[in-house]
């Protein structure tokens, strides 16, 4: 989902909208190459060894190393009892990550995709989420939920499905949709340091890309915060957020709509189950293309209304 609005409201107006967007940050300066799959897999094992009360569960985790090979090596390095491999049951094993959280520990619970996650919805909600507000802040539940969310390739209606807005909207929850290596290991270490629980959504067409990154992002100590937006790359017409950003979409609308030179648009897959067969897949996912029209029809609205003032 898209939100079209003038750049000059990053300056301006943006920074009045919600707490969590209120600094903005750019990549560091940056030689080396990494992929996000690396960079992963480097935020949990130097965690994993920074703090023994951290250890990672989910299917496939242990033996097999990670559907995606996010945990390989781990097994190897910090044995059974810190790398779980876990029953095919995810309302099983996110329930006793919760309850190893209410002890004190740090679980990282992998869902093999966020769909299945929808099977541990109420430990994800009902259990950790409501946990800190219902004890009047006196409990915190230091969990995180991490895996490929959204859509991939040729992995069908069951498999594509985006959760950023749907859990974003749970009180309780901080969401993560990390983009670049740089985000990914910086922000995973955050998310596992984080006293409360964090939804770490990740992109299974991304883990293989290769992304620019400094000595300082490869420094066992680097960490993102949490809540800092990021400038991709910065223009002056036009400003496309993120598929989290609906309630920001909403919240420009309310408060900053005297800033607007053209309207909210949001860019959206298709109101279908997701296709298998790849020419439609392509047809029900938001493409490069559509998101051009879209900033030029924001831009040439934005024409007559600049000659008329």
């Amino acid at each position: 989902m898209l939100g079209i609005v003038r750049q000059k409201m990053l300056g301006q107006s943006l920074l009045k909208i919600r707490p969590a967007i209120s600094v903005l940050r750019s990549y560091s300066s940056a030689a080396k190459q990494m992929t996000v799959r690396e960079a992963l897999n480097s935020a949990l094992d130097e965690e994993m060894s920074a703090d023994p009360k951290v250890f990672l569960m989910g299917e496939e985790v242990g033996e097999y190393q990670g559907a995606y090979k996010i945990s390989k090596g781990l097994l190897e390095k910090y044995g059974p009892e810190r790398v779980l491999d876990t029953p095919i049951t995810e309302a099983g094993f996110a329930g006793i990550g919760v309850g190893a959280a209410y002890y004190g520990l740090k679980p990282v619970v992998e869902f093999m995709t966020f769909n299945f996650s929808m099977q541990a919805i109420d430990h994800i909600i009902n259990s950790a989420a409501k946990s800190n507000y219902m004890s009047a802040g006196q409990m915190s539940v230091p969990i995180v939920f991490r895996g490929p969310n959204g859509a991939a390739a040729g992995v069908g209606a069951q498999h594509s499905q985006c959760y950023a807005s749907w859990y974003a909207s749970c009180p309780g929850l901080k969401v993560l949709s990390p983009y670049s290596s740089e985000d990914a290991r910086g922000l995973l270490k955050a998310a596992i340091r984080d006293p409360d629980p964090v939804v770490f959504l990740e992109n299974e067409l991304l883990y293989g890309e290769s992304f620019p990154v400094s000595d300082e992002v490869l420094d066992s100590s680097f960490c993102l915060p949490i809540g800092k937006a990021k400038i991709e790359r910065k223009g002056k017409d036009v400003t496309i957020t993120h598929g989290v950003g609906a309630e920001i979409c909403a919240s420009v609308v309310e408060e900053s709509f005297a800033y607007l030179d053209a309207p909210v648009e949001r860019i959206a897959g298709a109101d279908v189950p997701m296709p298998y067969a790849a020419n439609l897949e392509r047809m029900a996912v938001p493409q490069v293309e559509d998101i051009v029209r879209a900033a030029k029809r924001a831009c040439y609205r934005a024409v007559p209304l600049a000659a008329a003032a």
